[in-house]
This record gives C-alpha cells, sequence and structure tokens, in this order.
C-alpha cells in the first residue's frame, strides 16, 4: 500500500496538526506501509489563497503522480475531486462551534464547504471520541461506521523527557493564543496567586493583546510573559521546570497539550469543556472553564509540589494512550478499510 499524506502544515511554523503529521508519517512506516509526505515549501500554509491553492490543486495532483492508493488528508480539508481513494482526519468542527470571529470566507471554506467534501472520503478518523460524535451530528445521515475515533500520538522527546522537579512558580499554557484558548482565566487566577507566573508559549493572535490588556488591568502583567512560538528545545526547557502545566480550552477537538503534558510527568490542570476530560483521562484535576477562583484553587498544591507524585503516577499510562505505535496501527487499519470501499 502507498499512501500520499498531506505534510504542507508541517511547513514553517507547525502547531498541532504539524505535530501530528510528524509523528505519524515515521510511525506509519514503521508499521510497514510506503508513505510519501506531500508538501510545497514554497507556499506558506498559513495564507489562505496559499492553502486553497495547495488543498484544490497542488495536492491531489501530486498523489496522482505519487502513484499513490490512497490519499490521506490530514490537516481537516479534502480536494473536491482527489481521483483516488481518500482518508481524512478531522481534528476538530470548530469552524462550526468556535471560530465566529474569522473571516465569513474562511468559515465557510473549513466549515460548509469541507463538510460536504466529507461526505465523500472513504473513511474519517477523528482525535478523539468527543470530535467524532461532534462531527457525526453535523453529518447526519452518514454510517457512524466511516468515521473512526484514533487518538493522536505524543513525540517522543515529551515522553522521554527527564523532568528537573518544578520551580515552584511557572504554569505553563501551550498553544495559538486564541480566544478559544481562554487564556484570560489564567489571568484572573493569577491575581489570586501570590508569587506565580504565566508563560504562554504559541503563535499570538490579536486576542493576545486583551489578555496583555488584562493583566495590566489586574496588576500582573509583570508576572504574565507572552513568549509567542519558541523553538522545541525551548518548549522541553519549560516542560522541563515548570511547575504545573494548564490547559483551560473552552474548545478543543483533542487537546495536544495536555497529552504532552502528561507524558512529560508534568502535573496538568485541565477544562471541563469538549474533549479535555477524555484527554485527562481521570489524571489531572478537571475545572470549570470560567471559573478564575476555581483555577487558582486547582493550581495553588501543583505550584507547592503536591501534584508531582500523581503526574509521574500517571505519566506510564498517558504514554501508553498516547503511542504512536498504537495510533499508526490503527490508522492502518482504516486505510485497510478505505481501500476495500473503495472511491
Amino acid at each position: 500500500m502507498r499512501v500520499a499524506l498531506d505534510a504542507q502544515l508541517t511547513v514553517g511554523t507547525a502547531t498541532g496538526i504539524g505535530e501530528y503529521v510528524r509523528g505519524l508519517a515515521p510511525a506509519l512506516r514503521r508499521a510497514g506501509l510506503d508513505v510519501v509526505e506531500l508538501c510545497e515549501p514554497r507556499l506558506d500554509p498559513w495564507r489562505f489563497d496559499r492553502r486553497v491553492v495547495w488543498d484544490q490543486f497542488l495536492l491531489p495532483r501530486r498523489a496522482r503522480a505519487a502513484h499513490a492508493d490512497l490519499l490521506h488528508c490530514a490537516a481537516g480539508t479534502i480536494p473536491l475531486r482527489a481521483g483516488v481513494p481518500v482518508v481524512a482526519t478531522v481534528h476538530d468542527v470548530a469552524w462550526f462551534e468556535a471560530q465566529s470571529h474569522a473571516p465569513a470566507y474562511a468559515r465557510y471554506y473549513f466549515g460548509p464547504f469541507s463538510l460536504a467534501r466529507y461526505r465523500n472520503a472513504s473513511r474519517i478518523v477523528a482525535d478523539s471520541a468527543f470530535s467524532r460524535e461532534a462531527l457525526l451530528r453535523l453529518l447526519g445521515d452518514v454510517d457512524p461506521g466511516r468515521v473512526q475515533a484514533v487518538h493522536p500520538g505524543v513525540a517522543a522527546d515529551f515522553c522521554e523527557l527527564a523532568r528537573e522537579g518544578g520551580d515552584g512558580r511557572t504554569i505553563l499554557a501551550v498553544g495559538t493564543v486564541e480566544r478559544r484558548k481562554n487564556l484570560e482565566v489564567l489571568v484572573r487566577a493569577l491575581a489570586h496567586l501570590d508569587g506565580a507566573r504565566l508563560v504562554a508559549v504559541g503563535p499570538k493572535t490579536p486576542y493576545a493583546a486583551q489578555c496583555l490588556a488584562l493583566a495590566l488591568e489586574l496588576g500582573v502583567a509583570e508576572r504574565f510573559e507572552l513568549s509567542g512560538y519558541v523553538p522545541r528545545e525551548r518548549l522541553r526547557a519549560l516542560y522541563r521546570r515548570c511547575a504545573v502545566a494548564a490547559v483551560p480550552s473552552t474548545y478543543e477537538g483533542f487537546g495536544y497539550a495536555a497529552a504532552q503534558a502528561l507524558c512529560a510527568g508534568v502535573p496538568c490542570v485541565v477544562s471541563d469543556r469538549t474533549s479535555l476530560p477524555e484527554v485527562a483521562g481521570g489524571d489531572a484535576p478537571v475545572v470549570a472553564a470560567g471559573d478564575a477562583r476555581a483555577w487558582a484553587q486547582a493550581l495553588e498544591p501543583a505550584l507547592r509540589g503536591e501534584g508531582d507524585e500523581r503526574a509521574a503516577r500517571a505519566r506510564a499510562r498517558a504514554i501508553e494512550r498516547f503511542s504512536w505505535e498504537s495510533s499508526a496501527r490503527e490508522t492502518a487499519r482504516v486505510y485497510r478499510e478505505a481501500l476495500e470501499a473503495g472511491p
């Protein structure tokens, strides 16, 4: 089986989907599959027009040129005409539920246009049981057997990370600084946590300025760091030394930040929304997304080091749950079903 894998979101500043492709491709090869990663470094995947050119024209052409038996569209978008059977990974349905601030053309392309394409996919992989159920509700009459929940894996450098013990003060929030990540609740919680600091790591959107303005208003700006996108080694260093990782999102299709923290043995607190309780799996406190005082109360013990033992016990379970080998095996099974079903 030769699989063409859409790797365009590994170009440049790779976030969650880029991390997904970078982990899945080698794991599929270790499972014995012939995988061809397709991308065009000259096209910025974060420019909408460049993304459409890639999705709709270059990707299907290159999949055919690679003589692929199957095209895996790993970024949630599918070409109108692929020419080969398609498996799509749908990471979330945020474009229907949490992206009302985005331009109308983007909401249409990543929302209704893509949803219509999913109906023609041979099989669909969802990152979580939550995302699978949310997608099935939107698709309506599509056979549920065509949509499978397969957790992504977490990269080995997080699973093998050597913790140095928490520093007693750093709350780490990882992910694009956008409204659905709900960073503001951590800024409000910071006002109740003397001596703590909040470090937010990830690409910034205009929402970052709103969070900074709130921090200035609450008098905690000197303890709030917006680091932007950082090199991987810097991120690993933060995981090694932070006291706790916080994932207060109001919407996550999977929640890579939570899975990474659990696999790295970092104490973690997550919100009670969408997929995050599923990802936490009982190994991290779950807090109401909008309750700043509850967040302060949940973070305070971790800042004192009281979450370290629980995180260490949970680590082995998390590494097993979020293994790329397991994810690749399940994905390969979906490929076989897709080829048997045909276009």
